[in-house]
């Protein structure tokens, strides 16, 4: 028997039973649970993980619906435990699924929930972020100084990489992609190439628009290209950003021999999935290449890192904090606990899930449907007229 974990209750006479496996940030999620006649039971316990175990000692005999982190194996053994107590309700609190087993959670009906529409431009700002504290040897220079090391200006001290007129690389252009090469773009007057299965029209009218713009105030203009490869990608760019989904095709998708195609002194960003990086090979590549450059906010066995990674100079390193913005991390919380309660009431799902605005607008009541359902299809739920 799993032993009993720590909790907070709030609205303790409620009709319905929620349960989060963490504090979140914020507190409308709370309120939308509670002003809904739910008992939201909030885990204190002092991990940073929690086992199968401990989340089985949550859902109890009786639960109606769970949030949850991306860091909990939810697979066949927990989606039974909940569809045992009469649970129908799931939901990450993060845009990212890898750790549900769908399959099983469609096994026992239950719905699976998770935050996209909230993320796309807070994750871009932080790869945008790695991207010029690599070029520009930020964290160096700050232990550097912490140190007591500076008794001077050096005409060699801590020389990076200007980013103006030089190229930026993008795989996988999607929402996130595409905001952070908008952001390179027009923040830096760097061109762009890029490469994804599909065509990303409106990035491509961005840069030319941008472009025009520049060469009509007398500037030099940017251009944009359509890699037919990724390692197209690898050998032109200066600054390459990953933006894969993670999948059999894209795990390791940098490895020993992508790394030996890119530029001596180019600088890779992560902040997709850990594993589409083979870190080994990373490691090796960073000691055998001191001007080559990475910023990661991912790791392949996270929260470890391969051995030697952590010593790594010419490495940046986050503990995955791509969406950590305030508005950001309680938009998430909002829409994994409507997603949750959407389900328990019966709501149908919303249309699309990348337009999510309404749910966050705190001066309105938010629609009366489930944010974003992945398994909908599967588990034949209406989708909402709104």
């Amino acid at each position: 028997m799993a032993k009993p974990v720590s909790i907070e209750v709030w609205n303790p006479n409620g009709k319905y039973r929620v349960i989060s496996t963490k504090p979140m940030p914020g507190t409308r999620w709370i309120n939308l649970l509670i002003e809904q006649d739910c008992r939201v039971e909030i885990c204190t316990e002092k991990k940073t993980i929690l086992s199968v175990e401990d989340i089985i000692s949550l859902i109890g005999n009786k639960c109606d619906g769970v949030i949850g982190q991306l860091t909990e194996d939810w697979g066949e053994t927990l989606f039974a435990a909940l569809s045992r107590a009469g649970g129908k309700a799931f939901s990450n609190m993060a845009v990212g699924y890898n750790n549900v087993d769908v399959n099983a959670a469609n096994k026992y009906g239950v719905a699976v929930g998770n935050t996209p529409g909230v993320l796309t431009e807070t994750t871009a700002e932080l790869a945008a972020s790695l991207s010029l504290a690599a070029a520009r040897r930020i964290v160096e220079a700050d232990e550097f100084m912490r140190a007591g090391l500076y008794d001077g200006w050096l005409p060699h001290l801590f020389v990076g990489n200007l980013l103006k007129g030089q190229t930026v690389g993008v795989i996988g252009a999607g929402r996130i992609g595409s905001a952070y090469a908008r952001m390179m773009v027009e923040g830096f007057k760097m061109n762009l190439i890029y490469y994804d299965l599909y065509q990303s029209t409106r990035l491509e009218k961005f840069v030319t628009a941008y472009g025009e713009f520049l060469k009509s105030n007398g500037e030099q203009p940017v251009h944009w290209k359509r890699a037919s490869s990724m390692d197209e990608v690898l050998r032109q760019a200066d600054v390459i950003s990953l933006h894969p989904v993670l999948d059999k095709t894209t795990y390791h998708l940098i490895n020993k021999e992508s790394l030996a195609t890119m530029k001596k002194e180019a600088i890779l960003v992560n902040c997709s999935r850990g594993p589409v990086i083979d870190e080994v090979a990373l490691v090796e590549h960073l000691k055998q290449n001191p001007m080559f450059r990475v910023g990661l906010d991912v790791f392949e066995d996270e929260p470890f890192m391969k051995p030697g990674l952590a010593e790594m100079k010419n490495a940046v390193i986050v503990p995955h904090i791509a969406s950590a913005s305030k508005w950001t991390r309680e938009g998430m919380a909002t829409l994994a606990a409507l997603n949750v309660l959407g389900k328990i009431k019966g709501y149908p799902i919303w249309g699309d899930s990348n337009r999510v605005e309404p749910f966050l607008n705190e001066s309105v009541r938010p629609p009366a449907a489930c944010p974003s359902i992945v398994n909908a299809k599967a588990l034949g739920l209406p989708v909402s007229k709104l």
